[in-house]
């Protein structure tokens, strides 16, 4: 069973770009250990094509070679910060429209292109004071996933508000330790925030692999 991981950094997370079966230290790495922990006696090859930076455009622009040429059993796509991030200095923001077209495109290539089950993960950001600005965009880009999540994925989940609900009575540089990148162990000293999402991860897949298995 083949299952692709893609995204920006989060995804990324170190990998080496040279070798795609390497997960990096993030949440990939977490999730591939405890899917194979779950399932014993099926075979997986987990594909890591994240690329830190990358925005909706930057997915768009390799889809072919990058999610059609793979021809996964499930991808999972965790995308967006960078549409809000690099455009906060300027709030030039993306305009929602072109922000669902991208997105879009994507997911129906996907659907009509391959077989692969989908699995969406949405983009989240922690309580932290120099990002503050972000929600003014992040919040509706978050809504536009949702509702494309509605249209066509087969898991989705709700990481942005998971997390907040973890940041009730823990400390969220725990787990992201810049606000948004999770800590893993790379360029903080905790894994928790890669571990946690990895385990929620393996936890959602549960029901594609169940029913694909």
């Amino acid at each position: 069973m083949k299952i692709l991981f893609q995204g920006d950094s989060i995804t990324d997370a170190g990998r080496d770009r040279d070798n795609f079966h390497d997960l990096g230290y993030g949440y990939p790495k977490y999730a591939a250990e405890l899917i194979k922990k779950n399932y014993p006696d099926i075979e997986f090859e987990f594909i890591d094509l994240g690329i830190s930076g990358h925005q909706t455009k930057d997915l768009l622009a390799r889809l072919e070679s990058d999610f059609i040429d793979i021809q996964p059993d499930i991808v999972s796509i965790l995308i967006g910060i960078n549409d809000v991030w690099h455009h906060a200095a300027e709030r030039d923001w993306i305009p929602g429209e072109v922000f669902e077209e991208r997105y879009r495109t994507i997911l129906t290539a996907i659907k009509e292109r391959t077989n692969a089950k989908i699995m969406m993960l949405e983009p989240f950001q922690g309580p932290v004071e120099d990002k503050e600005i972000f929600r003014i965009d992040l919040n509706p880009k978050i809504d536009i996933i949702r509702k494309l999540a509605r249209e066509f994925a087969d898991v989705y989940v709700p990481l942005d508000g998971l997390l907040a609900s973890k940041f009730i009575k823990e400390n969220h540089r725990d787990y992201l330790y810049d606000g948004v990148h999770p800590a893993n162990g790379q360029n903080s000293p905790s894994t928790k925030g890669a571990e946690y999402i990895g385990s929620v991860y393996a936890e959602y897949i549960k029901e594609i692999i169940d029913e694909i298995k």
